[in-house]
């Protein structure tokens, strides 16, 4: 078992890139034309309702959406950007871990590792 993974590198810039993504929330926002509850509502009678935004994410693994006022709507397109930005940096996280891991701990198999005695001595055997 390796343990604890301490990284030196890859966590302070993680962090630094992390704080620069709030706020970053995970979802998706739509523009959804919703008929009101006046009775001779014209926009209504035409046909063209009322234009609303709506934030749809998943919660407890169902599907969930909430009315966004007009006001909110560029906050939380910035919110979802940087949510997609959070995505795409912890994705690479993984990859940068292991190079970083493996620049302070060479391969302890392959053709560049040093022989075991084992090995060793079944080569210098067969020679």
């Amino acid at each position: 078992m390796l343990g604890v993974v301490k990284s030196k590198m890859v966590q302070p810039s993680l962090w630094q890139q992390l704080q620069a993504c709030w706020p970053a929330l995970k979802g998706s926002l739509a523009l959804v034309h919703k008929p009101c509850i006046r009775p001779n509502c014209r926009a209504c009678a035409s046909g063209q309702k009322h234009p609303n935004y709506l934030l749809s994410f998943t919660q407890k693994g169902r599907r969930r959406s909430l009315y966004v006022p007009l006001a909110m709507v560029p906050i939380i397109k910035r919110a979802l950007a940087n949510g997609r930005r959070v995505e795409d940096l912890l994705y690479k996280t993984g990859p940068a871990l292991l190079k970083e891991y493996r620049s302070q701990n060479p391969a302890q198999t392959g053709p560049t590792a040093p022989l075991k005695r084992s090995q060793a001595r079944k080569r210098s055997s067969k020679s």
